[in-house]
């Protein structure tokens, strides 16, 4: 079972989901997004910038609202899935599919001195944005 990486920030969740994915470091994927940096403030990142620093690794995806016919796709592993804005995520959050399960990048939540990731066997809310390789 591969470690679960951990968010360094507020906003850090998808560059998190990419070092998941990528078998890379925190900070490497980091560097993959625009700007190298992390956005401190609302509203964070979409997944148009997750698709574009896949593509920085040569690795292909596309990003699709989520409806009936495609929601069973975020069952397959290296699959990024955006839940929606929720009291409990009011930015809404990014978690990954590793291991069969979702690696959650914030599991503790609201913590964040420290923050913990963690994996989970269920989302913890509704998915409604897919990240998918290929």
């Amino acid at each position: 079972m591969t470690k679960s990486i951990t968010q360094q920030g507020p906003s850090g969740c998808a560059p998190a989901c990419v070092a998941q994915i990528l078998g890379i470091s925190y900070r490497r994927a980091v560097a993959l997004f625009k700007n190298g940096e992390i956005k401190e403030i609302y509203p964070g990142f979409y997944c148009r910038e997750i698709v574009a620093a896949l593509r920085k690794r040569g690795i292909k995806s596309k990003f699709k609202y989520l409806n009936k016919k495609i929601s069973r796709k975020i069952y397959k592993n290296k699959t990024i899935v955006y839940i929606k804005r929720s009291i409990k995520y009011p930015q809404g959050h990014f978690l990954c599919r590793s291991n069969n399960m979702w690696m959650d990048p914030w599991i503790n939540m609201p913590k964040m001195n420290p923050a913990k990731s963690g994996f989970r066997k269920k989302l913890p809310g509704k998915p409604v944005y897919a990240v998918l390789l290929g």
